[in-house]
């Protein structure tokens, strides 16, 4: 299965990028706004000492046309650090107050802006410069105000550091309440995943909860429901003619195998008809056997396999099991033995399924074990549970057989044995098992053998149901 990234973490990620940007985007303008705001307002005190200053130079040349030398007595620097100082259009200095640096660095506007503001360095400070376009007796000229930025150094900085110390803190915040409203909100996702991963093969019939909002899962519910629809239909048509099938060819199939053993019972006939014949023999019992398995495993799928619960005794079935197949064994020279509890152990079961779930398990161990190989058949009591198992210590099942074994019609290389089987019986096994409430499982290294296990629970187990079926 490829790792990937959950929708959560996906919505999670994606809702604190989202806000990780709108919160640094609303940071940025907040700073701007306020940066604009106090420009704004020593933008203003600077135009009005401008306004002042054209006021006094009017003045000053009604009272004398010398304007060069310094207005001590109106332009004294302030202590809060204003310069000022205005120029004719053509850079000649008209006025300015004593205190100001020749070499402060006016900056340069365009002529055709009557008024603007800007930003400068010197000393190590920054101070806001204002422009002002004035006319004196019809002679344009532009007054300078400068103004030290020391009014409130740090109001900007403030700011920004309370933005970017909350900034992990509110990153935390949206990304729980990302992670909990995506969760929220795919919970009908995993509620449906859920209900989906219960409906097997036999219980098509199942269908996915639809919610009464009907937004998109609703309709993907309904989707998948009317899809579950069409499969159920298709089960019980494959069902229905594997049924019908099995069920007309065991006729045919019972003639030919009737024929072939009267024409073996003809006087004088040649031996090689006579082999011919009994080939014909034996695959019509293997097809027999096919058919029975497929009629039994269609009559599973359909519900209407002839099934009865009562009390039954899984030690005196082992030991009936056993005892039949010690011929079969005793023909591969295998060593077949029991490992039995001593307790009375009582289940309820279907006795002739339960008998056929382990002359199953034997009998697969007996044709895929080599010859004199040893098997044992273990029954013992674990709590409340009894555990049937099944050992070998033949070549084993490869790791990548192992999840297959269950699978109808799953075949292992046939050189593991020197029977071939239907495919099927392990399937039986498998469907019988969990009829009764039991679990089966397989176990196998190569080389060092193989153990098939069955738990299934006891009739005095204080937790007991009667299976269903």
């Amino acid at each position: 299965m490829k790792f990937g990234f959950s929708i959560s973490l996906r919505l999670t990620l994606w809702f604190s990028a989202i806000f990780l940007g709108g919160f640094l985007v609303f940071g940025v303008l907040l700073l701007y706004s306020m940066s604009s705001f106090v420009n704004s307002a020593r933008d203003q005190k600077l135009k009005q000492r401008a306004e002042h200053m054209v006021e006094v130079i009017q003045s000053k040349h009604r009272a004398s046309s010398d304007l060069s030398k310094p207005a001590d007595d109106i332009f004294v620097p302030s202590a809060n650090g204003h310069v000022l100082q205005a120029y004719s259009l053509d850079g000649k200095i008209l006025t300015r107050s004593q205190l100001t640096d020749t070499r402060f660095p006016w900056p340069v506007f365009s002529e055709r802006r009557a008024e603007s503001s800007r930003s400068t360095e010197f000393n190590g400070q920054t101070y806001r410069v204002y422009m002002l376009t004035a006319s004196l007796n019809g002679t344009p000229l532009r007054v300078f105000t400068a103004r030290v930025l020391t009014d409130n150094p740090g109001l900007l900085d403030e700011p920004a550091t309370i933005l970017i110390r909350f900034l992990p803190a509110m990153l935390l915040v949206s990304a729980l309440a990302g992670y909990f409203i995506s969760r929220r909100a795919l919970m009908p996702v995993v509620c449906l995943m859920e209900s989906a991963r219960s409906i097997t093969i036999g219980n098509l019939a199942s269908r996915l909860p639809v919610s009464p909002v009907g937004d998109e899962l609703a309709r993907l519910a309904e989707t998948c429901n009317e899809m579950l629809s069409r499969l159920e239909e298709a089960v019980k048509r494959i069902t229905q003619f594997t049924a019908d099938a099995s069920h007309e060819l065991r006729s045919p199939i019972a003639f030919i195998r009737i024929a072939s053993e009267d024409a073996l019972r003809i006087p004088d006939l040649p031996a090689e008809a006579a082999e011919t014949f009994q080939s014909i023999v034996s695959e019509t019992e293997h097809a027999s056997q096919l058919l029975e398995d497929m009629l039994l495993l269609a009559r599973f799928d359909a519900g209407r396999a002839p099934i009865t619960f009562e009390r039954i005794f899984p030690t005196e079935l082992v030991e009936s099991v056993v005892r039949r197949m010690k011929v079969l064994a005793a023909q591969k020279h295998q060593h077949l033995t029991t490992k039995l509890s001593n307790e009375d152990m009582q289940s309820m079961g279907d006795e002739p399924m339960f008998r056929r779930l382990i002359w199953i398990l034997v009998d697969n161990a007996i044709k895929y074990t080599p010859r004199e190989s040893a098997i044992t058949v273990t029954l013992e009591r674990d709590g409340q549970r009894a555990r049937l198992s099944v050992s070998d210590n033949g070549t084993g099942i490869s790791e990548e057989h192992l999840p297959h074994l269950f699978d109808r019609f799953f075949r292992v290389d046939p050189s593991r044995g020197e029977q071939n089987g239907t495919g099927l019986g392990l399937a039986i096994a498998k469907w019988i098992a969990e009829t009764h409430h039991a679990e089966i499982t397989v176990q196998s290294r190569e080389g060092r053998g193989t153990t098939f296990e069955v738990i299934f629970p006891l009739l005095d187990a204080p937790a007991f149901a009667l299976p269903t079926v």
